[in-house]
This record gives structure tokens, C-alpha cells and sequence, in this order.
């Protein structure tokens, strides 16, 4: 709603007011104008008050800017509506200043610092009063601050050694510090919070200090009450229906005879929800049968049971996939003991790969256009996999899964394979480093063209060609771990998270004497929160495969296959390449064109040449975001600069690495599954020099290495996708 502004009962008044009627009832589109271009003062907004556009702080040494701004009432516009020359566009927050609050103001820092240590603090304000503006400094004169001269903790002599020093470890306040109240009273829950989580489920801790302003020091006193140490007793389960109540006990950590912890309450609820059978699930102690002194501790465990299936289906668009479609079906306590039985399953290329070819390859897939290799036939995947919750341990879980799919990489390979696999994966709840342990035995074949075979290890010979593309057996045990220490899974501003992953192929674990090797891989991404809404973040990735040599007919050379190597670019990657497009790469073309082009004639045709990435056994890559608030629609859109540089390279041969950076900006909007991401980078490099492979109208192919290099199309790559890049 627009709010004309209340105009005298005379005549200029009486047409002022006709005019803005009639124009706002004969162009409509002027109430929205009026809105977005601040043309109506907002309700708060009052004759006389100011837009504070700046607010400073001076003298702050000890208590940080951010804690006094959060402190006071008084708060600085937006950054747009803090600049004279935009003001007058609407755009942004505007908050005024209010005299009152602004007194009040400085009563609350003066009590921050005195709770704080600062018991002689002096706070003054400078303000520059504009007929509508106003400009506030804050100056802070702190003083001598009181110091803790000596912090004793009583109570703790009838604790074990190693019990007092876990409790009394890296306490929030020290002997040494200024006497900051907030953290004294820190001091003594985390001690009581320690005890509890080690057997103490009465523990308690009393506050007593002194201090001297002349002597500007303080004698504080933690005295500990730990009361008697317990173990879990009987646990009561409410709620539950199609479950009995020892398999919800088994989902625990938490069980009877082992010693209380509050951390493990924690832990066995979150274990609850992780198990995907209840809507709801708290652990608490049974506070109508405890009492402090006892030597266990009863709990109540109350739930609500999710429904006994669960279908859910989903539909989107990826400029890789084209159109996408996934499903799932779930059936819960499947053969009883917390079982869950889960089939899923889902297509891509839809509208360009046989039999859904609806010719979209000429409009919103014209990026998989040229994409011969895994584009033309529909990939799909069916699994059906068994979860056995709890599997010797409440942190354990036991999958067995059997599948058929058929994947492919862009412009590289299709893999269509059946098998079986086995998972044994494992999170601790208290350290939070997930683990898991697979065994996968297929049995599948790769199709890729004959100069990705020939690339990838002088495979050139049609029987050797012939030999690689059959259906071969491949075994892999792959291990994984990460350390996620993040304050938010979806779009982090702080922390950071680490981890690997090794494969080991060999015909010791059944795998075919074609297919062994060995690949590890490592990430480690951090978070940096420059200020409240801006974030620096940093990520490197290095992964290298060692494989024995294998002999060919073309040759001797160590064979992995295509869908283990490793490509480069991409969204979440080298953003200023298209998705493996960064890398060692191999051009391909007919006899009949190199005949009538010539060699040198190809770069002018480039689209009739075929750009095949072969991929390599040695990658590095890093990654620097640096993602700020955007001037308008704060809550919605951020802003990100980027730097992206990395190599994809063959060792064991003549190639080097070749390191390339792209430098780009993008945008990010806030959905509820993440951000939705529009990235577009700079790549002033061409495509690197590679080998020429013509297929020959016999199927042979002629090799001539070094013998193209095309330039790219442009200069900007554009990426669309959910989530951040890294």
C-alpha cells in the first residue's frame, strides 16, 4: 500500500491530493513504483527523524565491533541507503535514528564493558545531525581493565586424575585474563556439562569471586558438586508401533549398564531420526523416577513412527542430464529389527537419447548436441539395496545393494554394468568423522570411440579396441572418510571439512587381470567469514591412479578404465571450462574431411572435428570464492567472486602439466534445497594442442601427434546449478 502523505483541508491541499489521485488511478504501474523507488516515506519514518548513514566505533580494543553492535538498539542502514547519490532510488533498509535509544545506548555498553572487566570505562558519541541524516560515532575510553588473580575449581579431589583434567581443560576464563562475568559463569557450566558427560548426571558448579578496583584484581571460586557417578538405567519407550521397543533401544546410543552421558542423549536421538523411522524422537531422563544420588538413571524415550512406505519422485534439468527424472519407493522395518528395503531409480538424457528422443538436442540440450558417445541412448539406473541399521553398534550401518545402470561421461564414454555390492559405513557421534568400507563386483562394458582407446593407452589396433569394449569384470574396495566441521551442511559460512577416497582394483579381490589399479583422491574446502554476511572460502582437490603396465598388441602401457580417470572442469570445478574440457584432449575426424581440408584446413571446420577428453591419471585443482551480500533483495541474492585454477595430466609421458586459471563472478539466489548458482568465467586459453586420430574407412585409425589446436568458441563460460560449488 502507497500512504499519500496528509495534506491541510485548503485548496492547493485539496488538488495536490486530486492530482496524486488521479495519477496513480490512471497508471497503476505508479503504485509499484512508488513502492520500489521509495516515493511514500515508510510508516516508522516520522516528520523529523534522520537515516543514520554511518555508524563508527573508536577506542573498542577489547570487546569486539560485532558484539556492541548486537548490543544497542541503534543500527546502521543498508549500504545503499547510507550513499547520498543512490538515496534517492529506495533501495535498501533505511533505519532512523532515535534519540532515546541512542542515550540508552550508551547505558548498555557501559554495563558490556563493566560485566566484561572494565569497570572504569567512559563512553561518549559524536553525532553528525543532518536535516536528514545522521552520522554516529561510538568512542569507547576503556581504562584498566580488572584481571583474574587467582581462579580456584574445589569438588574435583575425589575425581580420578585424568576426570579433573578433561573437566577443568581450556576453561573459557584463566588465572591471567580480565575478569569477564559472562565468561566466569561459562567457566562453570562447562565444567558441569563436562562431568555429565562423563557419568555425573548431577553435577553442579557454584560461583563465588571477590575483587579489588583499586588493585584491579578478582579472586574467583568454582566449586564443584559432581554428586554420585551413574550408569543408564531402564529405558522406557512410548510411542512406538509396527517397532518393538528393544530394536528402538538397539538404535541407541545410549543403553542400559553403560555410563550416563548427556552427549550420548544427544547422539541417541539424533541416531533416531537418522534411521528414518520416526516423524519425532526425543531422549530424555525420566525426571519422575530420578533422583539426585542414584546410581543409574532412568530414561524415556518418546516417538512417533513415520509411515510404513514412503514413495517420492522428482523431476529436473542439468545441462549435462538434459531432462532428469528420479524415483524412489521405501518400505520401513522390512523382516523386522529396523530393516529398511529401498528400491530407487531414475533416467536422464530424456528428449535426445533413444527411445525418448523428442529432438530437444535443437533447443534446451543444444549443449549435448555433439555428445555421441553418452548422449544418444537414454542412461538409466534401478538399485535395490537393503539397510541394516545398528549393525553391531548403534554408529554402524550394514548395506546390501544390486543394481543395472547405464552412465556415461560427456563426450567420453558410456558404461552400462550390472552388479552387487556390499557397504559397511560408520559415524561416530561424538567425533563426527564418517567412514565406510564398499565392495563392488560388476560385470559391464565401456563404450567410448576408437581414438578415446587409442588415447587412452595406444590402444589404436581394432583388436585391441575390440578386446577393451567387451564385458569385463571389475572388482573395487573402495574406503572413504571426511572430517565435516561446518556450521551449516547446505551453505556454510564457517569450518571446514576434509576427506578422501581410495579404490583398489585387483584380481586378488576378482577383479579381471585387465582391470587393476589404485586411486586416491583427496578434498579439503574452508570457510572464512570476512563479517557477518561476508564469506571467503577456499578449496584444494589432488588425486593421482597407479596402475600396472599392460600388454597390447598396440603396445605397453598401464590400462585404467575411462570411468576412473579423471576430468577436469566444469560447475564444480574449473568453472571457466565446460565440463571435462580442462585436460589432456584428442581430436578426432574422417578420413574424407582430412582429405578434403587438409590437416590446417580442420581449424576453420571446427564443428566437424570431434574434441574427445581422454582424461588422466593425475589431477590438482584450488578453487577461491570470496561471496558477499548483494546491494538489493539482501535475503535472497549474494554475490560471489571466484579464482579457479587446475591441471589434468598423464604421468609417464611427455605431457606436462599445464595449470590454467579463469577468474569469473556469479550470483546466488536462496532456495530451500541451496543456493541456485549462475557462474560465468573468463578463458582468454585455447583448446591445448593434441593428437590428431583419422578414422579410416577400414576402422583403422592414423595417428599424427601434435597436429591440431582449435580455439575455443568464446571467451565466457556460463554455468547454471544448485548448491555451491564447493
Amino acid at each position: 500500500m502507497v500512504k499519500l502523505p496528509v495534506l491541510r483541508n485548503d485548496v492547493n491541499a485539496r488538488r495536490a491530493f486530486h492530482f496524486h489521485a488521479a495519477v496513480l488511478s490512471r497508471f497503476p504501474l505508479c503504485l509499484i513504483l512508488a513502492a520500489s523507488l521509495g516515493l511514500a516515506r515508510p510508516a516508522h519514518a516520522q516528520e523529523g527523524e534522520r537515516v543514520v548513514r554511518s555508524l563508527k566505533w573508536k577506542g573498542n580494543k577489547s570487546v569486539s565491533t560485532t558484539l556492541l553492535e548486537n548490543s544497542i538498539a541503534t543500527t546502521n542502514s543498508s549500504w545503499f541507503a547510507r550513499q547520498a547519490p543512490f538515496s534517492w532510488l529506495g533501495l535498501g533498509e533505511k533505519r532512523y535514528l532515535n534519540e532515546t535509544d541512542l542515550q540508552r545506548d550508551v547505558l548498555r555498553i557501559g554495563v558490556l564493558y563493566k560485566q566484561s572487566g572494565f569497570p572504569d570505562v567512559q563512553v561518549d558519541t559524536v553525532v553528525t545531525r543532518t536535516a536528514d541524516a545522521a552520522r554516529i560515532t561510538f568512542k569507547i575510553t576503556e581504562g584498566a581493565p580488572i584481571r583474574v588473580d587467582t581462579l580456584v575449581v574445589t569438588g574435583l579431589d575425589s575425581l580420578g586424575p585424568r576426570t579433573r583434567r578433561s573437566a577443568t581443560l581450556d576453561l573459557p576464563l584463566r588465572q591471567g585474563d580480565i575478569f569477564n562475568r559472562t565468561l566466569m559463569r561459562a567457566a562453570a557450566d562447562t565444567i558441569a556439562r563436562r562431568l555429565r558427560d562423563r557419568g555425573y548426571p548431577s553435577a553442579e558448579t557454584f560461583v563465588s569471586f571477590s575483587s579489588q578496583h583499586e588493585s584491579k584484581t578478582a579472586q574467583v571460586t568454582l566449586n564443584v558438586v559432581p554428586g554420585v557417578r551413574a550408569v543408564v538405567g531402564t529405558v522406557r519407550v512410548e510411542g512406538e508401533n509396527r517397532l518393538d521397543s528393544a530394536s528402538v533401544v538397539h538404535l541407541m546410543e545410549a543403553r542400559p549398564g553403560r555410563l550416563f552421558s548427556q552427549e550420548d542423549l544427544y547422539a541417541s536421538q539424533r541416531n533416531l531420526y537418522n534411521s528414518d523411522h520416526f516423524r519425532l524422537a526425543s531422549v530424555n531422563v525420566d525426571t519422575t523416577r530420578f533422583e539426585p544420588g542414584m546410581d543409574s538413571v532412568p530414561l524415556i524415550v518418546q516417538v512417533t513412527e513415520s509411515p510404513p512406505f514412503r514413495a517420492r519422485a522428482g523431476l529436473g534439468y542439468g545441462t549435462s542430464d538434459c531432462v532428469r527424472s528420479t524415483g524412489g519407493f521405501t518400505v520401513r522395518n522390512f523382516l523386522g529389527h529396523a530393516r529398511l528395503l529401498d528400491i530407487t531409480g531414475g533416467v536422464s538424457k530424456v528428449g535426445i537419447g533413444q527411445p525418448l528422443d523428442w529432438g530437444f538436442e535443437r533447443g534446451i540440450c543444444g549443449a549435448l548436441r555433439d555428445d555421441s558417445i553418452g548422449s544418444r541412448r537414454l542412461n538409466y539406473s534401478l538399485a535395490a539395496s537393503l539397510r541394516r541399521p545398528a549393525f553391531r553398534s548403534p554408529n554402524n550401518t550394514l548395506i546390501l545393494s544390486a543394481f543395472t545402470e547405464r552412465r556415461s561421461e560427456f563426450k567420453v564414454y558410456q558404461r552400462t554394468e550390472q552388479g552387487v555390492s556390499l557397504s559397511l559405513a560408520r559415524e561416530s557421534p561424538r567425533r563426527r568423522l564418517p567412514l565406510s568400507l564398499t565392495y563392488t563386483l560388476a560385470l559391464g562394458r565401456t563404450d567410448a570411440t576408437a581414438a578415446s582407446f587409442c588415447a587412452f593407452l595406444n590402444a589404436c589396433a581394432p583388436a585391441d579396441v575390440d578386446r577393451l569394449s567387451q564385458r569385463i569384470r571389475q572388482a573395487f574396495l573402495t574406503g572413504a572418510a571426511s572430517i565435516p566441521r561446518l556450521n551449516n551442511p547446505i551453505d556454510p559460512s564457517r569450518g571446514s571439512v576434509a576427506s578422501t577416497q581410495l579404490t583398489f582394483a585387483s584380481r586378488f579381490i576378482g577383479s579381471s587381470p585387465l582391470v587393476q589399479f589404485f586411486r586416491a583422491v583427496g578434498d579439503y574446502t574452508s570457510y572464512h567469514p570476512v563479517s557477518r554476511d561476508v564469506v571467503f572460502s577456499w578449496h584444494l582437490r589432488a588425486g593421482a591412479i597407479f596402475a600396472p603396465n599392460l600388454t597390447l598388441t598396440s603396445g605397453v602401457n598401464a590400462y585404467v578404465p575411462p570411468d576412473q580417470r579423471f576430468y577436469g572442469g566444469g560447475p564444480n570445478d574449473v568453472r571457466g571450462y565446460q565440463r571435462n574440457e580442462l585436460g589432456p584432449i584428442v581430436y578426432s575426424a574422417s578420413r574424407h574431411l582430412v582429405d578434403s581440408l587438409g590437416v590446417d584446413g580442420l581449424a576453420d571446420a571446427p564443428d566437424s572435428v570431434r574434441v574427445v577428453a581422454t582424461g588422466g591419471n593425475t589431477l590438482a585443482v584450488a578453487n577461491a570464492e570470496l561471496r558477499l551480500p548483494s546491494p538489493f533483495f539482501r535475503d535472497r541474492l549474494r554475490l560471489a567472486l571466484f579464482v579457479d585454477a587446475g591441471s589434468v595430466w598423464q604421468r609417464g609421458t611427455t605431457d606436462r602439466a599445464q595449470f590454467r586459471v579463469t577468474p569469473g563472478f556469479g550470483l546466488r539466489v536462496a532456495t530451500p534445497l541451496g543456493p541456485a548458482r549462475f557462474d560465468v568465467a573468463y578463458n582468454p586459453y585455447k583448446l591445448p594442442r593434441g593428437t590428431l586420430y583419422i578414422l579410416n574407412n577400414d576402422g583403422t585409425v592414423t595417428i599424427q601427434p601434435d597436429a591440431l589446436q582449435l580455439d575455443r568458441h568464446r571467451k565466457l563460460t556460463i554455468h547454471f546449478a544448485v548448491g555451491q560449488p564447493f
